[in-house]
């Protein structure tokens, strides 16, 4: 029983997560093409779902904008270079590695890093600074008081 309602559900998602046949290509093998690339852009409307999953307005006109790529002629580089071009680097659902980026990435670990070692450099200048020693006259001071 179990085993069927899990097939039953598995069956029901798999029919919502078709594409409308209105959509797709005539060219089997240029809607291949497409079903490989729809993974790769992120819809941005759910922003963690790829175009491939999402039932969003803008994910299926995503959908239609990279099958008009693929039927111009461009290539997969062209399309993912066109979709950047026209929606950001956060439309790819896994960013090219670029100076911005590993700033984006590494600048969080920068200053803590910093943050850390000024943090011990002030924590040394305080112990080093605790530390002062008596010359003979203050020792003598100090002792006549203690012993008042």
């Amino acid at each position: 029983m179990m085993r069927r309602l899990a097939l039953a559900a598995l069956a029901a998602l798999s029919i919502a997560a078709a594409a409308d046949p209105a959509e797709r290509l005539k060219d089997p093998a240029q809607e291949a093409r497409a079903r490989t690339l729809f993974p790769q852009f992120r819809c941005l409307v759910c922003q963690n779902e790829s175009i491939d999953d999402s039932e969003a307005d803008l994910a299926k006109d995503l959908r239609v904008v990279v099958r008009q790529q693929i039927q111009a002629g461009r290539s997969d580089q062209e399309i993912k270079r066109f979709m950047v071009d026209r929606y950001g680097e956060f439309v790819l659902m896994k960013p090219t590695l670029s100076l911005g980026n590993a700033a984006l990435w590494g600048g969080p670990l920068a200053v803590v890093l910093v943050g850390g070692g000024l943090l011990a450099l002030l924590l040394r200048r305080k112990d080093e600074a605790g530390e002062a020693t008596l010359n003979a006259d203050e020792e003598a001071r100090l002792k006549r008081l203690l012993e008042e």
